[in-house]
């Protein structure tokens, strides 16, 4: 992997990767000229036991604009700069413009409640200069490139002292709420290990200190045992719809070796997660036959310089579809008592799933 640091205009960082030497001379552009001095801050639900951030300068963040204003599309026109600079090279990772969490932010209201600097960081990761293309259409080398990218965010991000977790995740489809169409994802790096993460990471702790074992590489072996929710699965890799699925189509992806992190992934390793995850999406493709809105959230270990032998490296998806034509949605079960109710089964969704041939040959990207 090759990769080159740049700044930006208002001040902010911009990382170009590749799988080929980056050429010299790509200059860094950004759309504002002046720094966001963003200053985000923490409040302490009291209920809930959690922290809410407040960022209300997100208000003015770009909404859907028509494809000749793209912020993620490559300058075309130095004095109408975009995000990304014109050039070769594959990947672009930039600190985002409208942050939720930042380094610097600094002296929080003193209100009823407790509250805190939201000292975390937010970056943007732009899959491809292609705006029409999607992750599922990219070949299988730029999926590698991109799970390479995020174990070196994970790394540079998670060495500062306030960061204790990393969370690269991709919103795809308005129903979801993207706000820019463009392939991208983000990354949220966080001052604590959230709520959702912090559960699954205490039972996963839980069972390995009983067992000795990690609790997700257990649930692997014993889905591909059943075989009846798996869509795809090699020495390296698997991905299947849990037994204990909460939403329609919700699938789990995950090396099949304990891996506690991005950069822990063998070149092996990392090669077969990216087969598995391109199966994963372009399956979600052809079942509707059109873009398929998703949530997919990547989770590991805490960057708080542990070992954490019980932690696994895995993503999960949280599609909205209940069935073809009908939208699921959080309803008051849900965000009222936080338990989830199913009205499909996850054995007929993976076989739904199960019934789609795909093909792992590269989709060519249109030219930028």
């Amino acid at each position: 992997m090759h990769s080159k640091d740049l700044k930006k205009p208002d001040g902010r960082n911009i990382t170009l990767y590749s799988n080929h030497p980056i050429p010299e001379g790509i200059a860094a552009p950004s759309p504002f000229p002046d720094p966001q001095h963003a200053n985000p801050h923490l409040r302490w639900h009291p209920l809930r036991g959690e922290w809410v951030t407040y960022a209300a300068f997100r208000q003015n963040r770009t909404y859907q604009p028509p494809p000749q204003y793209n912020p993620l599309a490559p300058v075309s026109d130095p004095e109408h700069p975009t995000e990304m600079p014109a050039g070769d090279y594959e990947i672009a990772v930039f600190d985002n413009r409208f942050p939720s969490l930042a380094l610097d932010s600094h002296d929080p209201p003193s209100l009823t409640v407790p509250t805190a600097p939201a000292n975390g960081h937010c970056e943007v990761v732009v899959f491809t200069q292609d705006p029409h293309a999607s992750l599922a259409s990219l070949p299988l080398s730029r999926i590698e490139l991109l799970l390479a990218a995020w174990g070196d965010r994970t790394e540079r991000i998670g060495s500062h002292q306030n960061i204790h977790y990393v969370l690269p995740f991709e919103n795809r489809g308005a129903e979801v709420g993207v706000t820019l169409h463009h392939p991208h994802g983000q990354i949220y790096a966080y001052p604590f290990v959230p709520a959702v993460p912090a559960r699954m990471l205490a039972q996963e702790r839980e069972y390995f200190l009983q067992h000795g074992a990690s609790l997700l590489c257990d649930m692997a072996r014993d889905e591909a045992a059943d075989g009846k929710r798996v869509l795809y699965q090699d020495e390296h890799a698997i991905a299947f719809v849990p037994a204990c699925a909460r939403y329609p189509y919700e699938v789990w992806v995950m090396p099949t070796a304990p891996c506690k992190d991005f950069a822990a992934l063998a070149p092996e390793a990392r090669a077969a997660l990216a087969r598995a995850l391109k199966t994963v999406l372009l399956k979600f493709e052809a079942l509707w036959n059109r873009p398929f809105p998703y949530l997919m959230a990547w989770y590991q270990a805490p960057t708080d310089g542990a070992a954490h032998p019980e932690t696994q490296l895995h993503a999960q998806f949280y599609p909205p579809y209940r069935t073809r034509d009908r939208l699921k949605y959080l309803a008051g079960t849900e965000l009222a008592a936080g338990m989830f109710a199913m009205d499909v089964l996850p054995e007929t969704t993976a076989y739904e799933l199960q019934q789609v041939e795909v093909s792992l040959e590269a989709t060519p990207e249109r030219p930028a």
